[in-house]
């Protein structure tokens, strides 16, 4: 997959271009849909699927103070994209400058730069331009003298209600995994960096690595069965996002930190980036009396985390579909 910042790259492409808009933070059902129908007009008409999308988020230029938190950084999306089989990405830079483009000089912007450009397939809810006033009806109008379509994907529903970004970092934050599964359409994950942390989890028989999260949005405190990817491929895995009250104290205020244990893993993470899926919560974080009894819960943790990879693990062509975009972490 190509990525590029810069629109103008677009000039050379001669072949129709099916651009896919959109910010896609996560890449759920509702964004794969608008990807998917980009994919196969490609597909029909010799083509190439494109996406573009913004970095940073548009509020975070414009309100920080409310800019919601992320599900996927920047290179999590690009991976997920490639993933799916889109043949580039422009990925614009979100200025104040940009923010202040007439929803009519950004069209005959996007217009000169892709002369190929076909068609822009876009969600119901997608703006552009100065104060987001630009409608999917509006650049259809714009797109007609430029011989480019612009097709309008209805929503995709989980519960009677539009899938949205917005919905999935609240099941994430109350902890209802399944729910984010559902509209994610994988289980939701956690991207991070592997860094040096206090290696207590060595002593114990039961190796740990500190994980640095590149997206915003966590889950609840506490245990969590996961399956995780290093490289291209996956372990099973014994997750803690807490404050380890029984080393740091009953009530200790420190800030939480995420810690990996691989099951039958043998290696060395130290800056690497894993992606953890989080398949269950399996309990609350709990404050020992001592750290053998802190051991033989771990313990128990695994067979556990064990037995629910084996029931309920990532399928093999979804273990495929990932390795897809392996390229971007």
């Amino acid at each position: 997959m190509i990525t590029t910042e810069n629109l103008h790259d677009l000039q050379i492409r001669e072949k129709p271009i099916m651009l896919a808009a959109g910010f896609f933070d996560g890449v759920h059902l509702g964004h794969q849909s608008v990807i998917a129908h980009a994919i196969q007009s490609a597909k029909a008409q010799d083509g190439e699927a494109w996406v573009m999308t913004f970095a940073p988020h548009p509020m975070k230029v414009l309100k920080p103070e409310i800019a919601p938190l992320m599900l996927t950084s920047l290179e999590h999306k690009l991976a997920l994209l490639e993933a799916h089989g889109v043949d580039g990405t422009i990925i614009l830079p979100f200025t104040r400058e940009l923010a202040a483009t007439s929803p009519v000089d950004f069209a005959n912007w996007l217009f000169h730069c892709a002369p190929s450009l076909t068609q822009v397939v876009v969600g119901e809810n997608w703006r552009f331009g100065s104060r987001a006033a630009g409608t999917p009806d509006l650049l259809a109008e714009f797109g007609r003298d430029a011989g480019v379509s612009v097709h309008t994907m209805p929503p995709v529903m989980y519960r009677d209600a539009p899938i949205s970004s917005t919905r999935i970092r609240d099941a994430i934050q109350s902890g209802e995994l399944e729910t984010a599964a559902a509209m994610l359409g994988r289980p939701p994950g956690i991207l991070g960096t592997v860094i040096p942390g206090r290696a207590v989890g060595r002593t114990l028989g039961f190796p740990s690595a500190n994980i640095d999260p590149h997206n915003e949005v966590l889950p609840p405190i506490g245990i969590y069965a996961v399956e995780a990817r290093v490289g291209n491929t996956f372990y099973a895995g014994a997750f803690s996002y807490g404050r380890r009250p029984t080393f740091d104290g009953k009530d200790s205020m420190s800030a939480p930190v995420l810690e990996l244990h691989l099951i039958d893993f043998e290696g060395d993470l130290y800056g690497r980036n894993v992606e953890i899926f989080l398949l269950k919560r399996l309990r609350d974080e709990w404050h020992f009396d001592s750290t053998d009894a802190l051991v033989m819960q771990i313990a128990k943790d695994v067979e556990q985390t064990r037995a629910i990879i084996a029931a309920h693990g990532l399928p093999p062509e979804h273990k495929a579909f990932l390795r897809n975009g392996s390229r971007h972490l």
